[in-house]
Order: structure tokens, then sequence, then C-alpha cells
């Protein structure tokens, strides 16, 4: 795909609320979130989700394993590139090192003021090419004062997930305290199953008709 203003971009994911681009320019390669192919009637929702990830990716400023906000105009957000693969194509079974650096990489972010709020997705967690773990998609990001009991609670509910996938792939390493943090619920949680799972899976399902697909993007 040309016409980017003198570079050329592949589509790595499109969806009712944009495309996703990787692009290459003078040399570089960097991520583009392209809202300019989003239907009128989704352009403020969508909108407002790039806003949301450029305001975390610029919280999160130099952090290690997240992409860094390059521009963002209210059309296009384009972030830096990280290579690897999700989670879901390249599985860390057994790979303690991966969760371990994992959990490391969530504190880190939560210190910062920013919990993902989206790590339900394995789309949203990479294996970098020296296997070490890494997030994408801030979009659901939300920011604050990490010592409040808003954030902690949110923060709890990403390492909820974080483990989730660690029982999937790893779990005869999940320690005791591990596996008493994945029994304990949230009233967030809870909440979001009994209200709004429903309203997310009739929105995307029934009107946008699309298959979230445990994660791995829209079914072909």
């Amino acid at each position: 795909m040309d016409d980017l203003h003198g570079s050329t971009g592949n589509a790595l994911k499109s969806d009712s609320f944009g495309r996703i681009l990787l692009v290459r320019q003078g040399g570089e390669r960097f991520v583009r979130r392209d809202l300019t192919a989003t239907p009128w009637w989704l352009r403020v929702p969508a909108w407002w989700l790039a806003r949301r990830e450029a305001r975390a990716l610029q919280q999160l400023g130099d952090m290690p394993a997240t992409p860094r906000l390059l521009r963002w105009d209210g059309r296009w957000l384009d972030r830096s590139f990280m290579a690897g693969d999700a989670m879901y194509q390249r599985p860390p079974h057994g790979d303690v090192a991966y969760f371990r650096a994992a959990r490391r990489l969530l504190q880190q972010l939560h210190r910062r003021g920013i919990v993902h709020n989206d790590l339900a997705k394995e789309a949203n967690w990479l294996v970098l090419e020296d296997g070490s773990p890494a997030l994408i998609d801030f979009q659901l990001a939300v920011c604050g004062n990490p010592r409040s009991r808003w954030m902690r609670l949110l923060a709890r509910e990403d390492l909820r997930h974080l483990l989730k996938h660690k029982r999937m792939y790893c779990r005869a390493h999940l320690t005791p305290v591990e596996r008493r943090v994945l029994k304990r619920h949230s009233w967030v949680r809870d909440l979001w199953f009994r209200t709004g799972k429903p309203v997310y899976r009739f929105v995307t399902r029934r009107i946008l008709h699309w298959e979230d697909n445990e994660g791995q993007g829209p079914k072909p």
C-alpha cells in the first residue's frame, strides 16, 4: 500500500475502528493506527479510543517493552514497531522466565500510573525476538494515581489476566499466592460479566459482525 506521504504500508489488522498498518518510511518502520478507514458512524468512538491510547503512550515515555508514541494528529496514531509475535502465535509453554519478566513489566507499568485494562487478549502480549515480553494496544488503558483504590483494583485485574495466561502455558509454576489471586474475583470483574460483556458481545457480533476470537482478532 502506497500514498502515505512518501511511505509504504502493509495492513496488519483491519476492523470497524480502522486499520493497523506497518509503515516503512525512510528506512524506518513504525505502526500506524489509521482512522481514515473508519466508517463515519464509528469515527467518534474510534477517535476517543485512539486519543486514549495516545495519552497512555505519552505517559509511558521511554519505558522498555512498550511502544513509543511518535505522532497523533486525530487521524493517524503512529507508534514505534517492536519485532515479535503475539502470545498465541508463539506460546511461552513452560517459560518461567517469560512470566517472571511479564510480572515485572506490569509492576513498572502500574508504578507509572497506567493500567492496561485489556490483558485477557493474548494478542496484546508480545513475545519479542529474544523471548522477552512486551505490551501493545493501549486503547482501553486507564491513567491515574497508582496509589488510589480504583487504580490498585484495576492493576490487580491486570495481574489476574497475566496469571490466567500463566495457568494456560506454565501451570506447574504457579505459586500458592498466585493461585489465590486467581480464585479471588473482584466486583469489577463480576460486574463486567453481568453487564458489560453481554453488551460488548451484542455490539461486536450483531452490529459490527466481528468475532474477537479470544484475542486473536477478527476471523477471516
